[in-house]
């Protein structure tokens, strides 16, 4: 019997070992990663809770008191004719519009730009850099540099139009449509550099074998486009997607600063009204509610856009 046994307790020390050296290397991942897991809970887990506390009540700084509201702020969101209702989802449609229009902009013109510089042209790295340099400026120095281009009165832009014989008197920032013209082209133009390099990042990564064996099929530019390009790109695209969908889902700057949400409200995004609700009429219960809905509504939108492409892999 005790020569049964005694052959296998090499095998179990070994295990016992393999154990302890897993844990001290879970162990050892734990220590690097716990200065991002402290930062990450008290900067974005406790604001987080604590927000979804202050929705449930009439939170009001100024007050000495704070009723506790339970679902109220939610279900006024959704009650016709409340106070926070219309203004709220008018809003919303506002974001929409500016998503919609922007979005495939964003797509498109960096996905072609990126193939263009994925060819071997002289320059390439120049072009890189003109495209992207726009992005490392902040929004505050690109909503000041473009109110005064766009100025109906004094801009740039439409003293070069009545130069060039066009018509030179277009409410770029004070009338709609031309203030969506104005605010979905000042972020294709900020933006689109961010796009381009992760798209070009995804071209260098398909296999080139794969253009070398569609060209022996035949394949036209096109075809290997649509064939190769496209497929090889699709993890990227869902990323770049997602990520465009949710930054323009929260523009804020652009609108604040070249047309103030207006005329009127026409163009006052749902993250500026709820920045408006929460710190100026100082409703942040109302505000934090709105700001919860607005995060459903967004991840609900990304895990549609997921869900869609793993369909289409």
């Amino acid at each position: 019997m005790a020569n049964i046994v005694q052959p296998t307790l090499p095998a179990a020390g070994a295990r016992a070992r393999g154990r302890a050296g897993v844990q001290r290397r879970t162990g050892t991942a734990y220590l690097f990663l716990a200065p991002f897991l402290i930062l990450f809970c008290v900067f974005v887990v406790a604001p987080a809770i604590y927000g979804l506390w202050i929705s449930l009540h009439t939170w009001n700084p100024l007050l000495p008191l704070q009723p506790w509201v339970g679902l109220k702020n939610y279900i006024d969101l959704f009650t016709p004719g409340s106070l926070t209702s219309g203004d709220f989802w008018q809003s919303v449609g506002n974001t929409g519009i500016f998503t919609v229009a922007s979005v495939p902009l964003l797509l498109v013109i960096p996905l072609v730009i990126a193939v263009l510089l994925n060819q071997k042209i002289r320059g390439g790295t120049v072009f890189r850099a003109i495209f992207f340099a726009p992005y490392v400026l902040g929004v505050a120095v690109i909503g000041v540099i473009w109110r005064y281009l766009l100025d109906p009165q004094l801009g740039v832009v439409n003293h070069v139009l009545g130069a060039l014989g066009l018509p030179s008197n277009i409410p770029w920032t004070v009338d709609v449509p031309w203030a969506w013209i104005s605010l979905v082209g000042v972020t294709v133009w900020w933006t689109l550099g961010f796009n381009t390099v992760i798209l070009l990042a995804g071209l260098k990564g398909i296999n080139v074998d794969l253009y070398d064996a569609a060209a022996m099929d035949g394949a036209g530019a096109f075809r290997k486009f649509w064939s190769v390009t496209l497929p090889g790109l699709r993890p990227v695209m869902t990323f770049v997607t997602t990520v465009t969908i949710l930054a323009s889902a929260n523009m804020f700057g652009q609108s604040y600063l070249l047309t103030k949400g207006g005329p009127g409200h026409a163009t006052r995004t749902a993250v500026m009204y709820i920045a408006d609700e929460g710190l100026s009429q100082n409703q942040m219960g109302a505000a934090a509610a709105m700001s919860y809905v607005l995060f459903a509504i967004l991840a609900v939108i990304s895990i549609i856009n997921f869900r869609l492409q793993r369909e289409r892999s």
